[in-house]
Protein backbone atom coordinates (compact mmCIF):
# COMPACT_ATOMS: atom_id res chain seq x y z
CA UNK A 1 0.00 0.00 0.00
CA UNK A 2 1.06 4.03 -0.75
CA UNK A 3 2.42 6.55 1.81
CA UNK A 4 0.93 9.84 0.73
CA UNK A 5 3.15 12.75 1.83
CA UNK A 6 2.30 16.52 1.29
CA UNK A 7 6.08 18.76 0.78
CA UNK A 8 5.25 22.30 1.39
CA UNK A 9 2.35 22.10 -0.44
CA UNK A 10 0.50 25.38 -1.34
CA UNK A 11 -2.90 26.06 -2.67
CA UNK A 12 -4.52 29.80 -3.59
CA UNK A 13 -7.21 30.88 -5.40
CA UNK A 14 -5.74 33.84 -7.24
CA UNK A 15 -4.50 36.53 -4.65
CA UNK A 16 -6.31 34.56 -1.64
CA UNK A 17 -4.25 31.90 0.01
CA UNK A 18 -6.35 28.94 1.80
CA UNK A 19 -3.17 26.53 2.53
CA UNK A 20 -0.17 28.18 2.85
CA UNK A 21 2.47 25.83 3.50
CA UNK A 22 1.42 21.80 4.54
CA UNK A 23 4.08 19.27 4.97
CA UNK A 24 2.34 16.03 6.12
CA UNK A 25 3.85 12.31 5.59
CA UNK A 26 0.67 9.58 6.00
CA UNK A 27 2.12 6.12 6.75
CA UNK A 28 1.18 3.12 4.43
CA UNK A 29 -1.84 1.26 5.69
CA UNK A 30 -2.80 3.99 8.59
CA UNK A 31 -5.99 5.57 8.95
CA UNK A 32 -5.04 9.00 9.43
CA UNK A 33 -7.80 11.57 9.66
CA UNK A 34 -7.66 15.20 8.61
CA UNK A 35 -9.64 17.39 11.53
CA UNK A 36 -11.10 20.77 11.98
CA UNK A 37 -14.06 23.51 11.91
CA UNK A 38 -15.62 24.20 8.18
CA UNK A 39 -12.48 26.63 5.93
CA UNK A 40 -9.55 25.03 7.71
CA UNK A 41 -8.52 23.62 4.67
CA UNK A 42 -8.82 19.73 5.73
CA UNK A 43 -11.32 19.19 2.45
CA UNK A 44 -8.58 21.08 -0.09
CA UNK A 45 -6.07 18.96 1.32
CA UNK A 46 -8.35 15.46 0.56
CA UNK A 47 -9.08 16.73 -3.30
CA UNK A 48 -5.37 17.72 -3.76
CA UNK A 49 -4.34 14.04 -3.16
CA UNK A 50 -6.92 13.18 -5.84
CA UNK A 51 -6.20 15.53 -8.25
CA UNK A 52 -9.81 17.36 -8.07
CA UNK A 53 -7.56 20.56 -6.91
CA UNK A 54 -4.79 21.61 -8.43
CA UNK A 55 -1.72 22.75 -6.07
CA UNK A 56 -0.10 25.82 -6.19
CA UNK A 57 3.19 24.63 -4.98
CA UNK A 58 4.83 22.03 -3.59
CA UNK A 59 4.80 18.13 -3.91
CA UNK A 60 2.24 15.87 -3.51
CA UNK A 61 3.41 11.91 -3.55
CA UNK A 62 1.73 9.00 -3.82
CA UNK A 63 3.80 5.39 -3.15
CA UNK A 64 6.60 7.54 -3.70
CA UNK A 65 5.38 8.99 -6.60
CA UNK A 66 5.32 12.58 -7.62
CA UNK A 67 1.31 13.53 -8.52
CA UNK A 68 1.17 16.93 -9.30
CA UNK A 69 0.53 16.55 -12.88
CA UNK A 70 -0.69 13.19 -13.27
CA UNK A 71 -4.74 12.96 -13.93
CA UNK A 72 -7.46 11.80 -10.98
CA UNK A 73 -7.84 8.86 -12.77
CA UNK A 74 -4.02 7.54 -12.74
CA UNK A 75 -3.32 8.18 -8.68
CA UNK A 76 -4.33 4.83 -7.90
CA UNK A 77 -6.93 6.56 -5.72
CA UNK A 78 -10.82 5.95 -4.67
CA UNK A 79 -13.02 8.25 -3.10
CA UNK A 80 -16.25 8.25 -0.86
CA UNK A 81 -18.18 11.69 -0.79
CA UNK A 82 -20.44 12.97 1.79
CA UNK A 83 -23.35 13.10 -1.13
CA UNK A 84 -23.02 9.54 -1.80
CA UNK A 85 -23.29 10.08 -5.71
CA UNK A 86 -25.13 7.22 -6.63
CA UNK A 87 -26.22 6.75 -10.35
CA UNK A 88 -30.29 6.77 -9.32
CA UNK A 89 -31.35 5.21 -12.38
CA UNK A 90 -28.34 1.75 -11.97
CA UNK A 91 -29.22 -0.77 -9.64
CA UNK A 92 -26.76 -1.29 -6.77
CA UNK A 93 -24.95 -3.77 -8.90
CA UNK A 94 -24.68 -1.76 -11.80
CA UNK A 95 -23.18 1.55 -9.15
CA UNK A 96 -20.67 -1.31 -8.03
CA UNK A 97 -19.70 -2.28 -11.84
CA UNK A 98 -19.33 1.10 -13.25
CA UNK A 99 -15.90 2.23 -12.50
CA UNK A 100 -14.66 -1.39 -12.90
CA UNK A 101 -16.59 -1.25 -16.63
CA UNK A 102 -14.67 1.91 -17.34
CA UNK A 103 -11.82 -0.23 -16.84
CA UNK A 104 -12.72 -2.72 -19.01
CA UNK A 105 -12.36 -5.29 -16.28
CA UNK A 106 -13.30 -8.96 -18.08
CA UNK A 107 -16.84 -10.05 -16.70
CA UNK A 108 -15.79 -13.07 -14.61
CA UNK A 109 -12.92 -10.64 -12.62
CA UNK A 110 -15.78 -7.71 -12.52
CA UNK A 111 -18.58 -10.35 -11.02
CA UNK A 112 -16.01 -11.38 -7.94
CA UNK A 113 -14.79 -8.30 -6.88
CA UNK A 114 -18.56 -7.19 -6.42
CA UNK A 115 -19.78 -9.76 -5.37
CA UNK A 116 -16.40 -9.73 -2.87
CA UNK A 117 -17.56 -6.39 -1.86
CA UNK A 118 -21.18 -6.70 -1.80
CA UNK A 119 -20.32 -9.86 1.08
CA UNK A 120 -17.81 -7.65 3.18
CA UNK A 121 -20.37 -4.95 3.04
CA UNK A 122 -23.22 -6.84 4.00
CA UNK A 123 -25.38 -5.84 0.81
CA UNK A 124 -25.17 -8.95 -1.09
CA UNK A 125 -29.27 -8.93 -0.77
CA UNK A 126 -29.78 -5.33 -2.06
CA UNK A 127 -27.66 -6.08 -5.61
CA UNK A 128 -30.61 -5.60 -8.03
CA UNK A 129 -32.14 -2.80 -6.11
CA UNK A 130 -32.14 0.76 -7.13
CA UNK A 131 -30.51 3.70 -4.29
CA UNK A 132 -33.98 5.09 -3.90
CA UNK A 133 -35.06 1.96 -2.21
CA UNK A 134 -31.68 2.40 0.36
CA UNK A 135 -31.85 3.63 3.98
CA UNK A 136 -29.30 6.17 3.89
CA UNK A 137 -26.72 3.66 5.73
CA UNK A 138 -27.21 1.27 3.26
CA UNK A 139 -26.90 3.84 0.20
CA UNK A 140 -23.32 5.04 2.30
CA UNK A 141 -22.35 0.96 2.16
CA UNK A 142 -22.94 1.24 -1.23
CA UNK A 143 -20.71 3.88 -1.61
CA UNK A 144 -17.44 2.57 0.37
CA UNK A 145 -18.39 -0.48 -2.26
CA UNK A 146 -17.76 1.19 -5.35
CA UNK A 147 -14.62 2.45 -4.01
CA UNK A 148 -13.97 -1.39 -2.26
CA UNK A 149 -14.05 -2.96 -5.68
CA UNK A 150 -11.10 -0.79 -7.29
CA UNK A 151 -8.75 -1.81 -4.86
CA UNK A 152 -6.61 1.37 -4.83
CA UNK A 153 -3.50 2.35 -3.14
CA UNK A 154 -5.49 4.92 -0.86
CA UNK A 155 -8.63 5.64 0.22
CA UNK A 156 -10.48 8.89 0.56
CA UNK A 157 -13.21 9.76 2.86
CA UNK A 158 -14.65 13.17 2.79
CA UNK A 159 -17.10 13.95 5.70
CA UNK A 160 -19.28 10.51 4.09
CA UNK A 161 -21.09 10.46 7.60
CA UNK A 162 -22.35 13.79 7.39
CA UNK A 163 -25.99 13.13 6.41
CA UNK A 164 -26.83 10.22 8.52
CA UNK A 165 -28.54 10.48 12.26
CA UNK A 166 -26.83 10.19 15.36
CA UNK A 167 -27.15 6.41 16.45
CA UNK A 168 -26.28 5.62 12.36
CA UNK A 169 -23.32 7.42 12.56
CA UNK A 170 -22.11 5.84 15.56
CA UNK A 171 -22.65 2.22 13.84
CA UNK A 172 -20.92 3.23 10.10
CA UNK A 173 -17.87 4.79 11.58
CA UNK A 174 -17.28 1.29 13.55
CA UNK A 175 -17.67 -0.47 10.02
CA UNK A 176 -15.23 1.92 8.44
CA UNK A 177 -12.58 1.37 11.20
CA UNK A 178 -13.16 -2.15 11.14
CA UNK A 179 -13.24 -2.45 7.11
CA UNK A 180 -9.94 -0.27 6.94
CA UNK A 181 -8.30 -2.79 9.23
CA UNK A 182 -9.34 -5.35 7.53
CA UNK A 183 -8.49 -4.42 4.39
CA UNK A 184 -5.50 -2.50 5.27
CA UNK A 185 -5.35 0.56 2.70
CA UNK A 186 -3.86 3.77 3.58
CA UNK A 187 -6.86 5.93 4.28
CA UNK A 188 -7.36 9.46 4.71
CA UNK A 189 -10.65 10.74 6.27
CA UNK A 190 -12.20 14.27 6.57
CA UNK A 191 -14.71 15.18 8.93
CA UNK A 192 -15.10 18.22 11.18
CA UNK A 193 -16.49 15.92 14.27
CA UNK A 194 -13.38 15.68 16.57
CA UNK A 195 -15.54 12.90 18.14
CA UNK A 196 -15.16 10.61 14.73
CA UNK A 197 -11.29 11.63 14.37
CA UNK A 198 -11.14 10.83 18.43
CA UNK A 199 -12.64 7.10 17.38
CA UNK A 200 -11.33 6.27 13.82
CA UNK A 201 -7.83 7.50 13.60
CA UNK A 202 -4.64 5.84 13.92
CA UNK A 203 -3.52 9.19 13.96
CA UNK A 204 -4.79 12.53 13.44
CA UNK A 205 -4.03 16.00 11.57
CA UNK A 206 -5.56 18.97 13.06
CA UNK A 207 -6.21 22.03 11.26
CA UNK A 208 -7.00 25.38 11.46
CA UNK A 209 -6.65 28.53 8.88
CA UNK A 210 -5.27 25.99 6.16
CA UNK A 211 -2.08 25.30 8.55
CA UNK A 212 -1.66 22.18 10.68
CA UNK A 213 -1.61 22.63 14.16
CA UNK A 214 -0.77 19.21 15.40
CA UNK A 215 -0.25 15.56 14.39
CA UNK A 216 -0.32 12.86 16.82
CA UNK A 217 -2.42 9.50 17.95
CA UNK A 218 -5.43 10.56 19.29
CA UNK A 219 -4.51 10.06 22.80
CA UNK A 220 -1.20 12.66 22.64
CA UNK A 221 -3.64 15.15 20.99
CA UNK A 222 -5.72 15.19 23.53
CA UNK A 223 -3.46 14.59 26.52
CA UNK A 224 -0.55 16.93 25.19
CA UNK A 225 -2.46 19.78 22.84
CA UNK A 226 0.26 21.51 21.26
CA UNK A 227 -1.78 24.98 21.57
CA UNK A 228 -4.67 26.78 22.63
CA UNK A 229 -6.29 25.89 19.35
CA UNK A 230 -6.44 22.28 19.16
CA UNK A 231 -7.28 22.05 23.23
CA UNK A 232 -10.36 23.74 22.41
CA UNK A 233 -10.96 22.15 19.54
CA UNK A 234 -10.67 18.49 21.21
CA UNK A 235 -12.64 17.05 24.05
CA UNK A 236 -16.32 16.78 24.56
CA UNK A 237 -17.26 19.04 26.51
CA UNK A 238 -14.23 21.38 25.88
CA UNK A 239 -11.53 22.28 27.97
CA UNK A 240 -11.85 25.01 30.64
CA UNK A 241 -9.58 28.25 29.81
CA UNK A 242 -8.45 30.18 33.05
CA UNK A 243 -6.29 33.41 32.72
CA UNK A 244 -3.68 32.97 35.23
CA UNK A 245 0.12 34.17 36.70
CA UNK A 246 3.18 32.44 37.54
CA UNK A 247 4.40 33.21 40.90
CA UNK A 248 6.67 31.93 43.74
CA UNK A 249 9.55 31.42 41.51
CA UNK A 250 7.15 29.50 39.39
CA UNK A 251 6.27 27.14 41.65
CA UNK A 252 2.65 28.26 41.88
CA UNK A 253 -0.25 29.19 39.12
CA UNK A 254 -2.67 32.08 41.02
CA UNK A 255 -5.72 32.55 38.91
CA UNK A 256 -9.18 34.27 40.34
CA UNK A 257 -10.62 32.35 43.21
CA UNK A 258 -8.02 30.08 43.37
CA UNK A 259 -4.20 29.01 43.72
CA UNK A 260 -2.56 25.76 42.96
CA UNK A 261 0.93 24.32 42.41
CA UNK A 262 2.34 24.25 38.80
CA UNK A 263 1.53 20.76 37.47
CA UNK A 264 4.64 18.60 37.50
CA UNK A 265 5.47 18.51 33.32
CA UNK A 266 5.62 22.32 33.47
CA UNK A 267 7.60 22.98 36.44
CA UNK A 268 11.19 23.32 34.80
CA UNK A 269 9.58 25.46 31.96
CA UNK A 270 7.83 27.86 35.15
CA UNK A 271 10.87 28.11 36.99
CA UNK A 272 11.87 31.69 37.78
CA UNK A 273 9.07 33.23 36.05
CA UNK A 274 7.35 35.16 37.99
CA UNK A 275 4.50 37.15 36.79
CA UNK A 276 4.52 35.34 33.97
CA UNK A 277 1.07 35.71 32.09
CA UNK A 278 -0.28 31.88 31.05
CA UNK A 279 -3.57 29.84 30.56
CA UNK A 280 -5.04 27.54 32.76
CA UNK A 281 -6.52 24.78 30.60
CA UNK A 282 -8.28 22.12 32.69
CA UNK A 283 -10.89 19.18 31.67
CA UNK A 284 -14.14 18.67 32.60
CA UNK A 285 -13.25 15.15 33.90
CA UNK A 286 -11.12 16.48 35.76
CA UNK A 287 -12.68 19.06 38.00
CA UNK A 288 -14.80 16.65 40.02
CA UNK A 289 -16.23 15.57 43.75
CA UNK A 290 -13.27 14.90 45.98
CA UNK A 291 -15.24 11.87 46.79
CA UNK A 292 -14.65 10.09 43.48
CA UNK A 293 -11.54 8.40 43.26
CA UNK A 294 -8.13 9.88 41.24
CA UNK A 295 -4.64 10.12 41.59
CA UNK A 296 -2.13 12.90 42.72
CA UNK A 297 -2.42 16.06 44.26
CA UNK A 298 -6.38 18.00 44.42
CA UNK A 299 -6.97 21.62 44.94
CA UNK A 300 -10.41 22.44 46.72
CA UNK A 301 -12.67 25.11 44.92
CA UNK A 302 -16.05 26.04 45.06
CA UNK A 303 -18.36 26.41 41.83
CA UNK A 304 -21.40 28.35 41.42
CA UNK A 305 -23.59 26.41 39.39
CA UNK A 306 -25.05 28.26 35.98
CA UNK A 307 -26.28 24.90 34.24
CA UNK A 308 -26.47 21.48 34.64
CA UNK A 309 -26.86 18.98 32.21
CA UNK A 310 -28.14 15.23 33.02
CA UNK A 311 -26.29 12.89 30.83
CA UNK A 312 -28.08 9.92 33.02
CA UNK A 313 -24.63 8.09 33.66
CA UNK A 314 -23.27 11.73 34.99
CA UNK A 315 -23.71 15.50 35.38
CA UNK A 316 -22.41 17.74 33.18
CA UNK A 317 -21.75 21.09 35.49
CA UNK A 318 -21.61 24.51 33.86
CA UNK A 319 -20.44 26.97 36.53
CA UNK A 320 -17.54 30.09 37.86
CA UNK A 321 -14.82 29.41 39.61
CA UNK A 322 -14.43 33.05 40.70
CA UNK A 323 -15.12 35.25 37.66
CA UNK A 324 -13.94 32.39 35.27
CA UNK A 325 -16.60 29.87 33.48
CA UNK A 326 -15.37 26.50 34.07
CA UNK A 327 -17.12 22.73 33.13
CA UNK A 328 -17.17 19.61 35.51
CA UNK A 329 -18.19 16.36 35.84
CA UNK A 330 -20.17 15.01 38.12
CA UNK A 331 -21.99 11.88 39.69
CA UNK A 332 -25.35 11.30 38.20
CA UNK A 333 -26.34 10.73 42.15
CA UNK A 334 -26.08 14.85 41.67
CA UNK A 335 -28.47 17.14 40.85
CA UNK A 336 -27.04 21.09 41.19
CA UNK A 337 -29.83 23.75 40.33
CA UNK A 338 -28.93 27.03 39.26
CA UNK A 339 -27.55 29.09 41.12
CA UNK A 340 -26.16 26.22 43.84
CA UNK A 341 -22.46 26.53 45.46
CA UNK A 342 -20.64 23.16 45.14
CA UNK A 343 -17.38 22.14 46.88
CA UNK A 344 -15.10 20.36 43.69
CA UNK A 345 -11.66 19.74 43.34
CA UNK A 346 -8.97 20.54 40.48
CA UNK A 347 -6.60 17.30 39.83
CA UNK A 348 -3.81 19.32 39.93
CA UNK A 349 -1.19 17.19 37.44
CA UNK A 350 -4.02 16.87 35.02
CA UNK A 351 -3.81 20.62 34.22
CA UNK A 352 -2.34 22.17 31.18
CA UNK A 353 -0.51 25.68 30.52
CA UNK A 354 -0.80 27.76 27.88
CA UNK A 355 1.66 30.72 27.21
CA UNK A 356 -0.70 33.74 26.73
CA UNK A 357 0.94 35.42 24.40
CA UNK A 358 2.16 32.76 21.88
CA UNK A 359 -1.09 30.41 22.98
CA UNK A 360 1.50 27.25 22.40
CA UNK A 361 1.54 24.60 25.28
CA UNK A 362 4.43 26.03 27.95
CA UNK A 363 7.90 24.92 27.20
CA UNK A 364 7.06 23.57 23.68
Amino acid sequence: MAEVTFHHVKKAYGPVTVIPDLSLDIKAHELMVLVGPSGCGKSTALRMIAGLEEISGGEIEIGHRVVNDVPPKDRDIAMVFQSYALYPHMTVRENLEFGLKIRKTPKPEMDRLVNEAAQILGITEFLDRKPKQLSGGQRQRVALGRAIVRKPAVFLFDEPLSNLDAKLRVQMRAEISTLQRRLQTTTVYVTHDQVEAMTMGDRIAVMSKGELQQVGTPLEVYDRPANLFVASFIGTPPMSFIPATLADGGATVTASGFKMPVPQEFRAAAAGRDGTKVVLGIRPENIREASREGGGATVPVTVKVELAESLGHEVIVHGRIGDELVVAKVDSHRSPQIGDTIPLVIEADAAHLFDATTEKRLGS
